[in-house]
């Protein structure tokens, strides 16, 4: 990768940047952080034509994907998500993978996530969900396992402080659009970091953010190409 921008000034523009050194610019600053992951075409979509982020990720991409994953406690992402892209439980196939955290309104896990060690997968949701749907989650991935925070809609802030309280400090969210707006709006993101794809998609596609309007000033501190793709980070302003 070929270094554009390193705000803390250590390495010059230009540089190549190998995997110890690329691990080092995406070092979190502070030992409690939150971070979002997204990819993006050069048009703004969140995914591509088939509606999954993996058909717009890059090489590239992927090496910042795994890395982030590497650097972290615990992945939060929205139900949705999870059912569109296919997830499974991190620690199906890897013990040191991160844990996973499903966001679901409805309480509901989805199934490709049960495939994992006991504790792989912890599920956040509302405390006003259907009784009976939380009752089957609890069933699935075990009631210590299934947390509520908030009563008709799940409190961010308590969230985060929840995951923080439980020794998962690092914490990254790897969407949905949804999911990342709320959590932008409850002001618990510290970080974006952004691949753009060098492709256009067209067509109706959600962007990264998706939800109310939103007024948030981020500044650039890192920014990285390579094969056309450009890779970011942005500290959120709060």
């Amino acid at each position: 990768m070929r270094l554009l921008l390193d705000s803390s000034s250590t390495l010059a523009p230009g540089q190549s940047v190998d995997a110890a050194t690329l691990a080092d610019l995406y070092v979190a600053p502070a030992r409690r952080w939150l971070r979002a992951n997204f990819v993006a075409s050069l048009d703004g979509a969140a995914n591509g034509a088939d509606h999954r982020s993996g058909s717009i990720n890059t090489p590239a991409d992927h090496v910042v994907f795994d890395l982030l994953r590497r650097l972290t406690d615990v992945v939060v992402v929205g139900a949705g998500t999870v059912r569109a892209e296919g997830y499974p439980s991190l620690r199906a196939e890897d013990p040191r993978a991160p844990v996973l955290m499903v966001v679901s309104h409805r309480g509901a896990v989805p199934p490709s996530v049960v495939d994992g060690p006991f504790g792989s997968v912890y599920l956040i949701t509302r405390e006003g969900a259907d009784p009976a749907t939380l009752d089957a989650s609890r069933a699935l991935i075990g009631e210590e396992f299934v947390l509520t925070v908030g009563d008709q809609a799940v409190d961010f802030v308590k969230m985060r402080n929840m995951l923080e309280d439980k020794g998962f400090r690092q914490i990254l969210c790897e969407g949905g659009p949804s999911l990342v707006n709320s959590m932008l709006a409850a002001g618990v993101v510290d970080e974006l970091d952004l691949t753009w794809s060098p492709i256009i998609v067209g067509g109706e596609h959600p962007t990264i953010a998706r939800g109310p309007d939103l007024n948030l000033p981020a500044s650039p501190t890192l920014l990285l190409e390579e094969d056309g793709t450009i890779l970011g980070r942005w500290y959120v302003n709060r």
